[in-house]
């Protein structure tokens, strides 16, 4: 099966490490043309100069903190009055910090409820009417396999990112009609910088050495080891093309088994 994106334009945030450069990364081996969106503008350039362009693509970024959702609108509104078109869109940024949720201050739920669902949904709001036109739209959120089953010492984001998959769900009954697919992609532990902060913290809380923290954590893995983030690029690829028009309004697993529910 071939994967063919050429002349698709995909905007894919965070994307600047992770799984967010790899998925960007991806896609332009697939032929899109890409635009990244994060706040680091030298690591931005960084990431521009190893996107594909041998079948023609072009590539560009746009500099915005999802912490600051009044400063992401109004970089996509000066994109788009410049002629920025989107197709694809990959909502994408880093989790809130660790801890229990009983234990976190109310700021901690507002500042990633601003920096996950309403920055998602500023996006999807001044991007939707452009998919509309064409009849075809994808939106990826890059989310996590706590929707399915909470993770333990991760009660912010536990609650933060069911409210994204239950968003997504209604948009994905809202916008089938229109060609435009909503589906999210649920990772499990993955090589990035989070992954590194979750062992260090439970290190430190449960007092054991980062390498038996880690092996813990692969110990409730099948698969045997953690993913790798070009594995999530592959299923956001996908989802992102032709071959996933009938998908929508799903959650795609890729935790190498972890997650003990359908």
């Amino acid at each position: 099966m071939i994967i063919d994106l050429k002349n698709k334009n995909a905007l894919v945030c965070g994307s600047t490490q992770g799984i967010g450069k790899a998925t960007a990364v991806q896609l332009s081996r697939s032929g899109a043309n890409v635009t990244l969106l994060a706040r680091n503008e030298d690591k931005l350039r960084e990431v521009l100069t190893v996107l594909d362009t041998s079948m023609g693509q072009k590539h560009s970024y746009l500099v915005a903190d999802f912490s600051k959702p009044d400063d992401v609108a109004t970089a996509l509104e000066i994109a788009i009055t410049n002629g920025l078109h989107v197709d694809i869109l990959i909502n994408n940024t880093g989790g809130p910090p660790p801890g229990p949720a009983h234990k976190a201050d109310t700021s901690a739920f507002i500042a990633a409820f601003n920096s996950h669902l309403i920055c998602n949904h500023i996006l999807v709001s001044k991007l939707v009417d452009q998919m509309k036109d064409k009849k075809f739209g994808r939106i990826i959120n890059v989310i996590s396999t706590s929707v399915k089953i909470p993770l333990k010492g991760l009660g912010v984001s536990n609650t933060i990112r069911g409210a994204v998959a239950n968003w997504s769900k209604t948009l994905a009954t809202e916008l089938a009609s229109y060609g435009i697919t909503v589906n999210n992609v649920l990772p499990g532990a993955t090589k990035t910088e989070r992954l590194s902060g979750i062992i260090s913290n439970k290190s430190k809380n449960f007092k054991v050495t980062e390498e038996e923290a880690e092996n813990e954590m692969l110990g409730e893995i099948p698969a045997g080891r953690f993913a790798l983030p070009e594995e999530l690029a592959y299923a956001i690829t996908f989802l992102a093309s032709n071959k996933a028009s009938y998908i929508t309004g799903t959650n795609l697993v890729v935790d190498g088994g972890r997650t003990g529910s359908l």
